[in-house]
């Protein structure tokens, strides 16, 4: 099922203008349409190197305890 709007004919060569415009590297700003690109993302980022160092933990008193055996 296809949701989209159908656009007119200016509107379509609108969004080909603004397609077509380089994008800005030096002013870099998120859309007004994606809030969620305006806020950095929380807490998985903060858990992730956490987990990892852990597991890097377990993984090697693995290793050596069953290297001590």
């Amino acid at each position: 099922m296809n949701t989209e709007e159908s656009k007119t004919q200016k509107e379509e060569l609108e969004h080909l203008r603004e397609v077509k415009e380089p994008e800005n590297f030096e002013h870099p700003e998120p859309d007004a349409g994606q809030p969620e690109a305006k806020a950095p993302a929380k807490g998985f980022q903060r858990v992730l190197p956490i987990v990892i160092v852990v597991l890097g933990i377990l993984i090697a008193a693995m290793l050596i305890y069953s290297g001590a055996e």
